[in-house]
């Protein structure tokens, strides 16, 4: 029997990524038995509901499916439980960190995260993580049964990436709010600044997604269907400034750098994006005055031009729909007004 598989985070993974927290190959004896009966017999601390929980919400695979509490196990099944945070491979530690709460309750906390902060430990950010933050934040606090609040990450938003985030501060909340994420019921919608200029007024992009042979750090879209995670973005324009474009994207999958993948895979990298080629010039003129106005924009908004602006969901214990919009950073408006300023000029200029 092997537990505890760790899976390697090698960086801030976004959205609703689940990591394996357990894997289990049944014994070659084993007789018929429900799945939550045996998963509570092997499991150490861990209760029958929590269990028949994670089932619920399909974070209990056999085989790599998804099974029901009822699901009997045999020989040789191996069985994986999910979760929507990595497995702490070290202790997660208080750490007095600043964000921004826009909505708490008993069960849930949101957060309108800054861009620069790394939303939970990895490889190479062990500490000053949000995580980190929420630790200290709920140190002395009890939930309503008199139990110490421990946070639960339900999905992750990228480093430089700034907006709206999910946290839950029970495990039972989490499961039921990571069942939604895995039913695609959450509602998401970003905006983004996107290199060129679009000839529709919105599309939809579909193509699987997987870690880049070349490079672990980029995500890259593959043709084979057989490899990468399925993965969807609509995308609509909301404003032109002829080389780059305001533009909404709506989730309607969660996977690592989605949008940023999926945007430059159909050549509209993000705005100074520098993992996806956007931290260059990739329309406009070659005046040296162009090129100053979008190195003032770089410096302006030094990471990629991506906003989490809405986030909806149906709350885990009094099922009421809650819906959160986020404004749009100072350096993200920063710029866009610098664009507009930009696109008046040119547009007198060509009349």
């Amino acid at each position: 029997m092997e537990q505890n598989k760790p899976i390697n985070i090698e960086e801030q993974n976004e959205e609703s990524e689940l990591y394996e927290h357990h894997r289990i190959v049944v014994d070659k004896g084993q007789t018929l038995l429900r799945i939550d009966k045996y998963l509570q017999m092997h499991l150490e601390g861990v209760s029958r509901n929590k269990i028949q929980l994670a089932t619920k919400a399909n974070c209990v695979l056999v085989n790599e499916k998804p099974v029901k509490s009822n699901y009997r196990v045999k020989p040789f099944d191996t069985i994986s439980i999910l979760l929507p945070e990595p497995p702490h491979e070290f202790e997660v530690l208080p750490e007095k960190i600043d964000f921004k709460i826009v909505y708490e309750d008993d069960d849930v906390l949101v957060v309108d995260k800054q861009p620069g902060l790394v939303v939970h430990p990895g490889y190479g950010n062990f500490t000053g993580t949000l995580l980190n933050g929420l630790m200290y934040y709920f140190q002395d606090k009890k939930d309503k049964n008199g139990e110490p609040i421990t946070p639960y990450l339900v999905h992750r938003i990228d480093k430089d990436t700034s907006g709206l985030l999910l946290i839950a501060k029970n495990e039972e909340a989490q499961v039921v709010l990571a069942k939604q994420f895995f039913e695609h019921t959450i509602e998401r919608k970003y905006n983004a600044l996107v290199w060129g200029d679009f000839e529709e007024d919105n599309g939809t992009i579909v193509g699987n997604l997987g870690r880049s042979a070349k490079d672990r750090r980029v995500m890259t879209v593959y043709e084979d269907p057989e490899q990468g995670k399925h993965a969807v973005t609509h995308w609509n324009v909301l404003e032109r400034f002829g080389y780059v474009t305001l533009v909404e994207c709506v989730l309607e999958t969660g996977r690592t750098h989605q949008i940023r993948a999926h945007m430059k895979h159909i050549g509209h990298p993000l705005f100074n994006d520098a993992t996806y080629g956007g931290d260059m010039i990739l329309k406009g003129t070659t005046f040296s005055k162009y090129k100053q106005f979008i190195d003032n924009c770089f410096n302006l908004l030094p990471r990629q031009a991506l906003h989490a602006l809405i986030l909806g969901f149906e709350h885990p214990t009094t099922h009421k729909h809650l819906h959160f919009e986020s404004p749009l950073p100072e350096d993200m408006h920063s710029v866009l007004e610098k664009w507009r300023g930009y696109r008046k000029v040119e547009l007198r200029i060509e009349n």
